[in-house]
């Protein structure tokens, strides 16, 4: 499912539930949460959505690895990588 296809289910989701939001106001909901996730993790911040699960940043610590073309021993550096961890509900629902 892209973006698109992601703000079409979730308007007519939101029909059912009594809400009428027109898909292009949906579309600015989903790019204000996006943005909103993206904020926080820059900051080293976490947003955690019980149930779902939360977005947060880890620390990698520099590592040493070979260039696959040289075969050449490299330093790769220490990195900040963003991260998500399925919820207990959400974990059940794919079961």
């Amino acid at each position: 499912m892209n973006k698109q296809e992601f703000v079409n289910v979730l308007a007519e989701e939101l029909k059912k539930e009594g809400v009428n939001i027109t898909k292009k106001d949906t579309a600015k909901v989903v790019d204000a949460f996006l943005k909103v996730v993206e904020n926080e993790l820059k900051s080293n911040g976490k947003v955690q959505l019980v149930g779902f699960g939360t977005f947060g940043v880890k620390e990698r610590a520099s590592r040493r690895g070979r260039n696959p073309q040289t075969g050449k021993e490299i330093v790769i550096p220490a990195a900040k990588v963003p991260y998500f961890r399925p919820g207990k509900m959400l974990r059940d629902a794919v079961k």
